[in-house]
């Protein structure tokens, strides 16, 4: 019997024909490597684009009648996008759950090799190999700054300990300001941001979608810089060129 990130026994039979996907970074993982295999997935599920398979609403809402009518053989989930009580329904129709735990670059990277050979019964794909040796060779960065990460605003939130987020830009050199703090995604005002006097302000596109027109201007004299969500908080293919985009991205400050 295989064992998913938390540990819980899956059912994953010999052969695994379909799959459905609640985690959009996984549908994208499933879909670079055998596009096949995927028969429903969440309706936030934008890459690749023009992917043609079921949508099952959301990753916090999604349609357990119309996941266990698709009959897959697993689905796929993670623990922080996917609320537990959809994840016990699902288990409780029948169906093979697995569940992904991802904190750091190096759990990402893991847990995906786990997840295809094991929940998906596939080869390992040379993405995923290529994506290993990216991460493998990066270079030392030349310095290191100090930054504040906003997910949201209206509340305000940023990006706390422990996460995904925070150790892609630490392996860039920039060093959550917030990493410490007893909850992984804290609610911080505007006001306390400022006061804590970051080199940089990193404004992702999700899941609050920050622009130059909405977001730069709360932070005055503090250098921003605009970067993709998907490379930042993705784990998946996007880990290929991630560390390129986001160094280009994170180089081109507005204030």
């Amino acid at each position: 019997m295989l064992r998913d990130d938390t540990g819980a026994e899956v059912p994953v039979p010999d052969r695994v024909r379909r799959v459905v996907s609640l985690v959009p970074s996984l549908t994208e993982t499933v879909a670079a490597t055998d596009p096949g295999l995927l028969v429903g997935a969440t309706d936030w599920c934008s890459h690749p684009a023009g992917l043609e398979v079921t949508r099952v609403r959301g990753t916090k809402n999604p349609d357990v009648e119309l996941v266990r009518a698709l009959r897959p053989d697993v689905v796929l989930a993670n623990e922080e996008e996917n609320r537990a009580p959809d994840l016990a329904a699902l288990r409780e129709a029948g169906l093979p759950v697995w569940v992904t735990v991802i904190r750091t670059v190096d759990q990402a990277l893991a847990s995906l090799r786990r997840l295809l050979t094991g929940a998906c019964r596939l080869p390992v794909p040379s993405w995923l190999e290529e994506a290993e040796r990216v991460w493998a060779a990066l270079p030392e960065p030349e310095r290191r700054r100090g930054a504040v990460i906003p997910v949201w605003r209206r509340p305000w939130m940023v990006v706390g300990r422990d996460t995904f987020a925070g150790d892609v830009l630490a392996r860039l050199g920039v060093d959550n300001l917030y990493a410490g703090h007893a909850e992984r995604y804290p609610r911080i005002g505007v006001g306390a941001l400022v006061a804590a006097r970051p080199d940089l302000v990193v404004l992702p596109d999700e899941p609050y979608r920050f622009t130059a027109e909405d977001g730069p201007e709360s932070f005055p004299q503090i250098a921003c810089a605009l970067v993709s969500g998907r490379h930042l908080t993705w784990y998946g293919p996007s880990l290929v060129t991630a560390p390129q985009v986001l160094r280009a991205q994170l180089a081109q400050e507005v204030r």
